[in-house]
């Protein structure tokens, strides 16, 4: 054989040797392209859009930092919406067990969320997602110069609490106990907003309410710490509830609720860390 016929069938094996190369390494690109594709398609079925309407029911005091988690959660998930019934914990309660229509339950106490518990109307277990502590609320500049708890039992004062049912008043009613301290309201009111009303309407010179509540309402009020609250801080629940309408959301909005982006919101409304 000679020399160029030999050269010839060498350029030709190493032809077919790269071909062959080439032809392998596109087919492991197809099948990472196809896998990749699998997952990306895995992925995006795992993870269904969000749409429709969810109806939380919650405590008065968590208005103003709801709120605003309805503004980023809408934005969020485009289609969605999240409507709110805002009142005294138990009353809410109450509700929920004769029936009303909703999807999540946030409770300004444990007391009140066993309201629902009891009767098996929550889907998941009730997470402790913040806490509150309360507050004196007074007029603006403090004119009556009070400075603790025991100042409020004064009989020129007119003072408000929540009604003793409220998670508010039994905090305040627990604190005034502890102190052995007796105080009689010019009025008991139904949840803590309305409390704080009074004061902000001056049909009342103070009221018991949350810190939350106090910082919320600004220049219309001033606040006075006394250290008895420090024993009766409210836990709040949230629980899914059993027969909720829109369930995918309602989950979603719980999630809010409990992640780094929904505690910042909270935290900064005044609500306490779990």
């Amino acid at each position: 054989m000679t020399r160029s016929v030999r050269r010839t069938r060498r350029t030709l094996q190493l032809a077919g040797a790269s071909v062959a190369v080439l032809l392998a390494l596109s087919a492991c690109s197809s099948s990472d392209d196809s896998s990749a594709k699998t997952k990306s398609d895995t992925s995006s079925s795992a993870s269904p859009k969000l749409s429709g309407s969810i109806t939380v029911f919650a405590a008065a005091s968590l208005k103003e930092s709801f709120t605003t988690l309805k503004a980023d959660f809408e934005k969020a998930h485009p289609g969605t919406t999240v409507n709110f019934s805002f009142g005294g914990s138990d009353t809410l309660a109450a509700q929920i067990t004769s029936g009303a229509p909703a999807d999540v339950f946030a409770s300004a106490s444990p007391k009140t969320m066993a309201i629902v518990t009891d009767k098996k109307d929550n889907a998941t277990a009730p997470a402790t997602f913040v806490r509150n502590q309360l507050e004196i609320a007074t007029l603006p500049g403090n004119p009556d110069k009070i400075s603790s708890l025991k100042d409020l039992t004064k009989s020129s004062l007119k003072v408000v609490l929540c009604d003793k049912t409220v998670p508010c008043g039994a905090a305040a009613q627990k604190a005034l106990d502890a102190s052995k301290l007796k105080l009689t309201p010019v009025s008991y009111e139904e949840d803590v907003k309305s409390a704080l009303n009074k004061v902000v309407l001056k049909e009342a010179d103070a009221a018991v309410v949350y810190k939350t509540d106090v910082k919320a309402a600004g220049s219309k009020v001033e606040g006075v710490e006394f250290p008895e609250s420090a024993n009766a801080i409210n836990d709040y629940p949230i629980t899914l509830l059993k027969d909720a309408p829109n369930p995918a959301v309602a989950k979603a909005f719980i999630a809010l609720v409990q992640s780094a982006e929904g505690q910042q919101v909270l935290t900064d409304a005044g609500f306490l860390k779990p």
